[in-house]
């Protein structure tokens, strides 16, 4: 879809949500009457707030990888869309979309804990969790659970499409490439990883993600400071989109992204890694969403306003 261009991949991902929520539908159907509501969180109440925070910041990693590739599709608005429709169509969208899907799957959870046929079923990967749900509706929910991976489409074609252009932004050189031939170099790419990490794409996942979570909640740190605080109630210059010359030098975002990224190291707290900060907090919690942005947020304006003063752009 992404290679054979917009026309396409916008009518598959205006429809594809539909066969999703019909699943989900059934999935509540089938499970619901397992989900344990009373089920009560193990530990301490600091161990168990940080556990909280951690699980919610590794959610909102999902939803905000949105965030660099919004521009692409936006594009094709019309000029007159209000700033507060796009702005509320996006976040009621992701929303929704998180917030359906963290509640099951938190649901689904539950029923593990006291369910045998679940506990029999389950191997500690998504793909069994699934099933154990859909369980009691047979060839039903085996269908229903190939629909929902097959849904992973609809999330992995913007990904594709928005790199194609990620590349030709490089430079003239990278633009006399056709984009096709980089929306099936990445496919193929990341084809070939899924295959070869098929055994532990959980735990690939789990330990992925929320470092994508940190470099896109550093990048619009600084594109929200840059918007709001040097170019508040100002017009952009858009016919100098690919001019260098006159384009800001970047030495501040560069800078800034740096400092956010040590903020983040200090604060994350994964199995690979557990920061200073994050050590402090009893039970470990992942902060480093948080003081990511934070430390950018604090270095970029100075930072930016002595590039403008000695540069100025």
């Amino acid at each position: 879809m992404a290679t054979f261009g917009m026309r396409i991949f916008q009518l598959y991902e205006r429809v594809a949500w539909l066969p999703q929520l019909l699943t989900f539908c059934v999935l509540i159907g089938s499970a619901a009457s397992r989900f344990d509501f009373d089920a009560v969180s193990v530990g301490s109440p600091e161990r168990v707030n940080a556990k909280h925070l951690s699980f919610f910041s590794l959610c909102l990693s999902i939803p905000v990888a949105w965030i660099p590739l919004s521009a692409d599709y936006y594009v094709y608005y019309q000029p007159t869309t209000k700033r507060s429709l796009t702005w509320s169509m996006t976040s009621i969208g992701a929303y929704l979309g998180m917030a359906i899907t963290v509640l099951m799957g938190v649901g689904l959870g539950t029923g593990v804990t006291h369910t045998s046929e679940w506990k029999a079923i389950y191997d500690g990967t998504p793909g069994s969790l699934l099933m154990a749900g859909y369980d009691s509706v047979g060839v039903l929910g085996k269908i229903c659970a190939v629909i929902n991976v097959l849904g992973v489409v609809a999330c992995n074609a913007p990904g594709s499409y928005s790199m194609a252009m990620n590349f030709q932004m490089l430079g003239d050189y990278w633009l006399k490439i056709p984009r096709p031939f980089f929306t099936i170099l990445t496919t193929v790419i990341y084809a070939a990883c899924a295959i070869g990490g098929r055994d532990s794409l959980y735990e690939i996942f789990q330990n992925f993600l929320p470092l994508i979570g940190y470099w896109i909640i550093i990048w619009f740190t600084i594109v929200a400071e840059e918007d709001i605080l040097f170019n508040r109630n100002k017009s952009y210059d858009w016919s100098i989109w690919n001019n260098w010359r006159k384009l800001p030098l970047g030495v501040a975002a560069g800078i800034s992204f740096l400092v956010g990224w040590a903020g983040a190291i200090v604060g994350m707290d994964q199995v690979y890694y557990t920061g200073p900060i994050a050590l402090t907090i009893a039970g470990g919690a992942d902060l480093g969403l948080w003081l990511g942005a934070g430390f950018t947020a604090l270095a970029f304006p100075p930072l930016r306003m002595l590039e403008l003063w000695m540069v100025g752009r």
